[in-house]
């Protein structure tokens, strides 16, 4: 016969903590029934108010709320506390309250004599007033705060759930972290709810001293009149007195733990010490505190108010408030110092960690090493022309192109620079340290002797001659560009040959983030039904290739709208953006409102045409052109660009709208930054000059 699963029991080895936990517990329940000598209800009157105290202590220096979560049960366990003294003082002073003042203990009869001064009208006016004020002042107020707190708390509950189980499920937190909200959530749902309830022990303590008082009074004259053949102003005067004095000494420890629950519940989301809380806040306004200061002060001098308290006050707030802000500076200074510190040793700890040879620049520009002592004295100006480059390709091109980083690299030549992208040499050269730089093109040539070479940015001629000869160059009508000059204008030009590697997925979204709330909800529907971010970022990177402004999003994203639900080819998309952008595109690249054509010859346009292969839909599928044929046409076109570079002028291409592309693919292997244009992206009203073909 199987055997019935047992039950296991938990079993917790009792310590000396809990026996004496348990037996305060047993005593408070005695001492509701059993009578108890004068000295115990003075130790247990004492113990009342220290208790008292100390609640309303850690009630005041907790940080915040739930710190104190077992306040409920202290609560109900002072409560007992305060109710169980009552019944033994009222059996006291009922049973023994004809032999005088000191019947019910030595507290009672000492606080009875300290409020009533003698006399026991005195006393009732004041045990009223301390039950006015705990009652209906502090006891309605903090019941009313929990109750409304228990209720939002509540409420908020799903809410804060969903938003836990978001963050989990988004990866911005991990699964012990979103057991610790929990567990959190779940203990503040708690602790409100639990004080709603307690807040009416609170306000039952306060109707019960106020019945056990009127109780004592009047059972006490019956009792000393018919049983003790009392006066009735004898017996008046004696249980008048204990009664009343019983309910202060109750009274004052009540009003306390009152206190402490109302501080408890008032206190809402303010992290830190109350004291910290509210004087912080409180002092945290130079200008309150000022004004205060000045009414304090004209209250002073009006005449019939006493000047000193309220000119001390005064003066007490206005060394408040110029004391305030010069405290705020010191904490914000010692901040600031603070987070400095902080951001040093995380990029020492960074420098030191492996993860940092991996992470790698996505602009760099590396110095060799006399290269760098040459630029050592001009670090400043350096920097302070990448940041003003960095500001021009945002204006110009419309989004902010990465930080720059600018060090030294034994590693290469000692009179040379690289420019990197991601890590990658895109370019490099050798500078002529001490050398100014003349661009001559085709043109005349100093008279001063030098060294012939290519300008690095865009390999145009250009002669080297020393620095010392720098003012002569000036007074023959040359432009000598000095060694920063040749390095920035190298790298800004390297730039925007790699603008698409540089617009990253982030990029795109803060761009469209950025704008305004119709145009995002336009980049969303796009987004999520024709393409992804990524494929509008494809058109953003193809359009950046050819050196086109992106600053106008929202008409990109109109021209994007238009045809993204009819086609799916990037390519296709671009080009079609490039038409409806066609003002923007000529008015960037025309010259004082003159746009230089070069045209595309008749010859090379039919063989263009015939090298385009097309499907049965009449579509473009590929492109199939002879070598020998496209040799022969980059050595033509070779031979005319460079001829109309070397003059110095800017100028396009222009070909037909179905070939551009096709163009643009050979011409920028030859001439990186000369713009291809198509017929139909010539914008209306703009003067055309014709230079020439390429035929």
């Amino acid at each position: 016969m199987a055997q019935p699963p047992s039950l296991s029991i938990p079993k917790v080895a009792p310590n000396g903590r809990d026996l004496g936990f348990a037996g305060g517990i047993v005593a408070i329940l005695c001492i509701l029934f059993l009578p108890i000598p004068p000295f115990l209800i003075d130790l247990g009157l004492a113990f009342s108010i220290a208790f008292s105290v100390l609640i309303l202590m850690v009630a005041l220096w907790i940080q915040r709320p739930l710190d104190f979560s077992s306040f409920p049960t202290i609560l109900l366990i002072a409560t007992m506390v305060r109710l169980s003294l009552n019944i033994a003082t009222t059996r006291v002073i009922l049973s023994h309250g004809n032999e005088g003042h000191g019947a019910a203990g030595n507290v009672i009869q000492g606080f009875a004599g300290l409020v009533m001064s003698g006399d026991f009208v005195i006393g009732v006016i004041v045990f009223m007033i301390l039950v006015t004020v705990n009652f209906i002042v502090i006891t309605k107020g903090a019941t009313r705060i929990a109750e409304v707190g228990a209720r939002f708390t509540l409420d908020a509950i799903p809410g804060k759930q969903m938003s836990i189980d978001a963050d989990l499920s988004a990866g911005i937190i991990d699964e012990k972290e979103a057991q610790r909200r929990r567990s959190e959530l779940e203990e503040e749902s708690s602790f409100f709810g639990a004080m709603d309830g307690a807040s009416k022990f609170v306000r039952g303590d306060a109707i019960a001293g106020l019945i056990i008082t009127a109780i004592n009074i009047f059972g006490g004259i019956i009792i000393g009149y018919f049983r003790h053949d009392m006066q009735i102003g004898e017996a008046a005067d004696v249980f008048v007195k204990l009664s009343v004095g019983d309910g202060i000494v109750t009274q004052i420890p009540a009003l306390i733990v009152s206190l402490a629950a109302g501080l408890l519940v008032t206190r809402g989301g303010t992290a830190g010490s109350t004291d910290k809380a509210v004087v912080d806040q409180l002092s945290g306004y130079p200008r309150a505190l000022s004004m205060s200061a000045g009414l304090m002060a004209l209250l002073a001098i009006i005449p019939g108010l006493p000047f000193l308290p309220f000119m001390a006050l005064g003066g007490l707030m206005g060394f408040g408030a110029w004391l305030v802000p010069r405290r705020i500076e010191a904490e914000n200074k010692a901040r600031r110092e603070d987070e400095e510190q902080k951001v040093v040793q995380t990029k020492e700890m960074e420098k030191d960690s492996v993860k940092s040879v991996l992470k790698t620049s996505e602009i760099e520009l590396a110095l060799g090493k006399q290269v760098s002592t040459r630029l050592l004295g001009a670090h400043q100006e350096l920097a302070f022309r990448v940041g003003k480059m960095r500001k021009k390709f945002a204006t110009q091109y419309g989004f902010v192109v990465p930080e720059i980083k600018v060090t030294d690299d034994i590693s290469i030549q000692e009179k040379s620079y690289q420019i990197r992208i991601h890590g990658t040499t895109i370019a490099s050269n050798a500078l002529r340290v001490g050398d100014v730089l003349v661009v001559t093109g085709s043109g005349r040539k100093p008279s001063i002797p030098g060294d012939e070479i290519r300008e690095p940015a865009f390999g145009m001629p250009a002669v080297s001659i020393l620095e010392t000869f720098a003012e002569d160059l000036k007074r023959e009508g040359f432009h000598p560009i000095d060694n920063v000059s040749v390095v920035l204008t190298h790298l800004s030009e390297v730039i925007r040959n790699n603008l698409p590697q540089l617009l990253s997925y982030k990029d795109v979204k803060i761009l469209i983030e950025r704008l305004d709330p119709e145009y995002k909800k336009l980049a969303d529907e796009i987004c999520s039904s024709h393409m992804s971010y990524s494929g509008l970022q494809a058109v953003l990177k193809l359009l950046l290739a050819e050196r086109v402004s992106i600053r106008n999003l929202h008409l990109i994203l109109e021209a994007v709208a238009e045809l993204a639900p009819h086609v799916r080819k990037t390519e296709q998309i671009v080009e079609h953006v490039r038409v409806r952008m066609s003002q923007q595109l000529c008015g960037d690249l025309a010259d004082n409102g003159v746009l230089r054509v070069l045209r595309l010859g008749n010859k090379w346009d039919m063989l263009f045409h015939q090298a385009l292969k097309r499907d049965g839909k009449g579509e473009v599928v590929e492109f199939d052109i002879d070598p020998r044929t496209l040799e022969e046409f980059s050595e033509q076109a070779t031979k005319v660009i460079r001829e109309f570079m070397d003059r110095g002028l800017p100028f396009v291409l222009v070909t037909s709208p179905e070939t551009r592309s096709y163009v643009r693919m050979i011409i920028e292997r030859l001439f990186a930054t000369l713009p291809v244009l198509s017929h139909v992206e010539l914008a209306k009203g703009l003067e055309i000059k014709i230079l020439g073909a390429i035929s």
